[in-house]
């Protein structure tokens, strides 16, 4: 029996009724998706943020940068390596004031181990605070020296004297804990006085004498802490 012509226009109007609803529902269902899968990007990439940021505590991407370079660039310690100050500031590329910030925030972390005038040889002081931060490693595999010389008499002389003062740091750990892999894990930088003076400010970090202290005093000393950013 043929349909009427009423009959098929009924039939055409409810064959759109069912489309419609079931158009918009796998319209609505994919919508869904993509906004579930955008959320999981943005927690992700969220999360990653918060990781990066967990991560990095201290070690912000220049200091990163620089410990790169100069592990890279002066070694971490191998033989008799390491920087000088003309390599030191070249390796940095930064201005030995934007050079000692970078260290700010490891302030509860470090030790400055304080010299003579002209000296080299680590005092009792010097070396209890040296093994005491050693023995602070919590997980870190990079323990930077950096030694300096206050800005008294002769360039070349601070630099020598600089130089024997990092590696007199290095000479006690290892005659101390008798571990042959210190020297994979030292790395030294000797300053002399030509880059990156302290100044007074560092007198109120964790020094190993505890009599007054001015910009030369503190100068004649090495920096020591464990690193342990991922460089």
């Amino acid at each position: 029996m043929s349909m009427t012509s009423t009959q098929q226009r009924s039939l055409f109007f409810f064959g759109i009724g069912l489309a419609v609803p079931s158009a918009l529902l796998t319209w609505w269902m994919s919508s869904a998706n993509m906004e579930l899968a955008n959320a999981s990007s943005t927690s992700a990439a969220h999360d990653v943020e918060l990781a990066s940021v967990a991560e990095e505590g201290y070690c912000s991407a220049k200091l990163k940068q620089v410990l790169r370079r100069v592990a890279g660039a002066c070694g971490l310690l191998e033989g008799a390596r390491g920087c000088r100050p003309g390599d030191a500031k070249t390796v940095a590329a930064l201005s030995g004031a934007d050079f000692n910030m970078l260290f700010q925030p490891l302030s509860d972390r470090a030790g400055i181990i304080q010299f003579d005038a002209e000296q080299v040889e680590l005092d009792a002081e010097a070396q209890a605070l040296v093994e005491e931060r050693w023995s602070a490693k919590r997980g870190a595999s990079f323990f930077f020296v950096v030694a300096r010389a206050s800005a008294d008499g002769n360039a070349a002389y601070n630099q020598t004297l600089s130089q024997q003062r990092a590696e007199g740091v290095l000479t006690h750990l290892e005659t101390k804990f008798q571990d042959p892999e210190i020297r994979s894990e030292v790395g030294l930088l000797w300053l002399g006085e030509e880059y990156a003076q302290l100044d007074e400010k560092f007198c109120e970090w964790r020094r190993s004498r505890s009599d007054a202290c001015t910009q030369k005093d503190i100068n004649r000393s090495a920096f020591v802490a464990w690193i342990d950013c991922a460089i």
